[in-house]
């Protein structure tokens, strides 16, 4: 793989780190500013909607721009971002801090998986894909630790001083590695949006919405299932949420070498397994060996959607991968809301907290069906084009249909 997917994982590794690091610093930053635990965690929701908004308009601002210039003016924005809410001396600063990063998320990772599939032979894009989303994925099983680690030791404002030196590192490591790629010629905003008029674009959109709700709406209250269902210790938490991610981390590598040799067979292998591996967690979440069994492999499996999800969506939009891309991105953050909201109104339904695993479940298997029904579209509209008998001329056609009704007299 080239060395240039390298600083692309790395600037994943400091957005993930961004969305997800601060979650373990809530308490800290409550009573740093005063606020309730509640108003803390707008400072995650406000960072998703950012990056759902981000991920479409910045995109569509900047798709005629040659991308590897895109990719250094949004780590800028991102170390801006993070710089800002390193010393953001308000609540209201900290959270236009977390906006500004925010807004580079999606954008990065649309654009990124657009330069990162362009650097391999096409029969290794979901692969280079999936090494970009890496850097994503790693933020999970060791940034997310290491950054409450040190926030807790340091205060809060290191972890984000950390970040935006992240950000430094992955800025000259894009500058010296990534190649220089072309602007895209006679592109418009007029055309880039024009990918959406196809069906296939908005299967995949609304498959990527499903598949990452399904596996969100199972985890976003695994920490109460853990404790309440299958009886672990509170202190245990964190380290089996690092196993959680450890198959995320596994899944992701998995997932794009499959998405490379059958891009829709693989998506549906997949979901369908991820279907049956919530039912089983939802089934036996009283046993901790197999709540243990279960945790690990809905992460793999979880996760391993991702890079065939981002290569269908650009796919099915070749002239206008860029837009299409971003588009995705605000997809999966879609699905996280989505599945979050969810499974916790299965919760408040009085249903207990296996309940958000039965949600991911069904959830899932309607992302099996779209996949599915998407997957014989492509095929029967192809059909036509195969038979050119439609286009021979008339005084062609007639002998043949008389030799036809002659033989079947005789």
């Amino acid at each position: 793989m080239p060395i240039g997917l390298i600083a692309l994982a790395l600037g994943g590794f400091g957005i993930g780190l961004t969305e997800f690091g601060i979650v373990g610093l809530m308490p800290e930053v409550a009573a740093d500013f005063g606020v309730t635990e509640s108003v803390a965690g707008y400072l995650v929701s406000g960072y998703a909607l950012s990056v759902a908004v981000g991920a479409v308009a910045l995109t569509a601002a900047i798709a005629r721009f040659d991308r590897k210039k895109v990719l250094l003016w949004l780590m800028v924005l991102f170390i801006v971002g993070n710089l800002l809410s390193a010393v953001a001396p308000t609540y209201s600063l900290l959270m236009v801090g977390r906006v500004v990063a925010a807004l580079c998320h999606g954008a990065f990772f649309g654009v990124g998986a657009v330069v990162a599939a362009d650097m391999v032979a096409p029969n290794r894009r979901a692969g280079a894909i999936s090494l970009m989303f890496a850097g994503l994925t790693a933020a999970n099983v060791l940034g997310v630790p290491l950054g409450t680690f040190l926030g807790q030791q340091a205060g809060w404002r290191s972890t984000f001083w950390a970040i935006t030196v992240i950000g430094v590192v992955a800025l000259i490591g894009i500058k010296a590695l990534v190649p220089q790629t072309a602007a895209p010629s006679q592109l418009s905003l007029r055309g880039e949006f024009g990918a959406f008029r196809r069906g296939q674009v908005w299967v995949s959109i609304l498959l990527s919405v499903l598949s990452f709700g399904g596996v969100v709406g199972g985890f976003t209250y695994i920490a109460f299932t853990l404790t309440e269902v299958s009886g672990f210790a509170t202190s245990t938490v964190p380290w089996l949420l690092v196993l959680f991610g450890i198959g995320t981390f596994a899944g992701n590598f998995i997932g794009g070498k499959a998405a490379d040799k059958s891009l829709n067979a693989s998506l549906t292998a997949i979901l369908s397994v991820l279907a049956v591996v919530l039912a089983v967690f939802a089934l036996t979440a009283e046993s901790q060996v197999m709540t243990i069994i279960s945790l690990l492999l809905m992460g793999t499996v979880g996760l391993a959607t991702a890079p065939g999800l981002q290569l269908r969506t650009m796919k099915y939009a070749q002239d206008a991968p860029t837009m299409a891309s971003g588009a995705n991105i605000a997809a999966f953050n879609v699905g996280n809301a989505l599945g979050a909201w969810l499974g916790g109104l299965a919760i408040g339904a009085g249903y207990g907290f296996v309940s958000p695993l039965w949600v991911g479940a069904g959830v899932t298997v309607a992302a099996v069906v779209v996949v599915v029904a998407g997957s014989v579209k492509p095929r029967a509209a192809a059909q036509p084009a195969v038979a050119p008998v439609q286009d021979a001329p008339v005084e062609q056609a007639r002998p043949v249909a008389r030799e036809a009704q002659e033989a079947k007299a005789a």
